[in-house]
């Protein structure tokens, strides 16, 4: 990072720039990734009764929002340099660029390991292929530049870097605010599993369901299970099932099942909970 800001400086280079100021969060991202990783190991404990799991989503919602305004600050450099553009020092461009990108390519591909199925780690990943792809498209402008002194082309790596990083960024806020707010995962077909488990032996109605998810991989429910007035041990069997549909269909591991018989009242399908200071208004 820091012989990147020398070059580009002295190579009069936003690419360079661009890639130093995108490796300097790429330090952060790693930090807080490492912090999350290991904190999400901890047992839960009365104060944290769900454990650590949320961290690494946190984490990802920091790293994608500073992804998101490194990418502003791009555009607004470049737009400025796109107006009087200065003229770069393309064998300075060209020599730490391909410098950075053996560096940047190396991390990234030792981040890759679990970034498919863990939203933080692949906040981290996508850091760093940011930085691969800026000292590729540095290398490639700096050819271009030496052979034709297109000092044009420096800024315009520099946005068409920062339009990748925005659009990543975006999937990964969006994916966080997702699980933070207890949504429902999106590869989960509500119709499709309330009909799976009303077909269950014993079932007669389901009420009050909630399915969110924990963290990327970890998936909770909870639900008020309608059945015949039965014993404990008659419905230990129709739990069994359930639970049998969930995890191996819809991978949800961790399930809290009421069972209970039909004792009249209004039942919601979704509940409807009422914020305790809006009950007491009314």
């Amino acid at each position: 990072m820091i012989v990147e800001i020398a070059a580009g400086i002295l190579g009069n280079s936003l690419a360079l720039l661009t890639d130093a100021a995108h490796n300097f969060t790429d330090v952060i991202a790693l930090g807080l990734s490492w912090y999350a990783v290991k904190l999400a190991t901890q047992p839960a404990h009365s104060e944290k009764t769900f454990g650590y799991h949320r961290v690494g989503i946190l984490v990802a919602l920091v790293n994608s929002t500073t992804l998101v305004l490194i990418a502003l600050g791009i555009f607004y450099e470049a737009w400025h340099r796109f107006l009087a553009p200065p003229e770069v020092d393309s064998a300075i461009l060209i020599g730490v660029g391909a410098l950075a990108f053996l560096i940047n390519a190396g991390t990234a591909w030792l981040v890759k390991s679990g970034s498919e199925y863990d939203l933080n780690l692949r906040s981290t990943f996508l850091h760093l292929m940011g930085d691969v792809l800026s000292t590729l498209g540095a290398v490639i402008a700096g050819i271009i530049i030496a052979f034709t002194n297109w000092d044009w082309l420096d800024p315009l790596v520099s946005v068409l870097i920062g339009a990748f990083i925005l659009w990543n960024a975006w999937g990964i806020l969006r994916q966080s605010i997702h699980i933070l707010l207890e949504s429902t995962p999106e590869s989960i077909n509500m119709d499709a599993m309330v009909t799976d488990l009303l077909n269950v032996e014993g079932v007669r109605d389901i009420h009050d369901l909630h399915v969110w998810s924990i963290n990327e991989n970890l998936r909770a429910l909870s639900a008020h299970i309608v059945t015949d007035d039965v014993l404990v041990s008659a419905g230990s069997p129709i739990q069994h099932n359930l639970n049998e549909i969930l995890t191996h269909k819809y991978n949800i591991r961790h399930a809290t099942l009421q069972l209970e018989c039909d004792c009249g009242g209004q039942k919601l399908l979704y509940c409807d909970i009422q914020d305790v200071i809006s009950t007491h208004q009314h």
